[in-house]
């Protein structure tokens, strides 16, 4: 490799574990998702997601509310009612969403096709 590969190579790297940190486990774009229909509160957006425990929710939406992706709204009173949306910064991750249910979409298939030889049996058990 030439150094200018090298430097490309680290560079795609740097951006890729910067996002995956920002943005890994299976919850986040999917919450994200979610929200872009609209506001939700905390049950209406826990039943949105379907798996999801209350505990991870509420851990993942502090998360996605720390890098500026949703904000939370709370309304006092009783009861006190919390209101969750996306930020338009969330928005910057519609291409990202796409590229990834497409590709999803076409794994999927290719798994059905029986193209794919390995898959891991939590993957299997968790398309069904």
């Amino acid at each position: 490799m030439t150094n200018h590969e090298l430097a490309q190579c680290a560079q795609t790297m740097q951006g890729l574990r910067h996002a995956l940190l920002v943005l890994s486990g299976k919850w986040k774009l999917q919450i994200i998702v979610a929200l872009q229909t609209g506001t939700r509160h905390f049950r209406g957006l826990e039943r949105s997601v379907p798996g999801i425990s209350t505990k991870v929710l509420a851990k993942e939406l502090k998360d996605l509310e720390a890098h500026h992706f949703i904000a939370r709204t709370v309304h006092p009173g009783p009861p006190v009612l919390v209101e969750y949306h996306v930020l338009p910064y969330a928005r910057t991750l519609d291409p990202v969403i796409e590229v990834l249910k497409a590709w999803g979409i076409q794994h999927q298939q290719r798994l059905e096709a029986g193209e794919a030889v390995l898959v891991p049996a939590k993957l299997s058990s968790e398309a069904q």
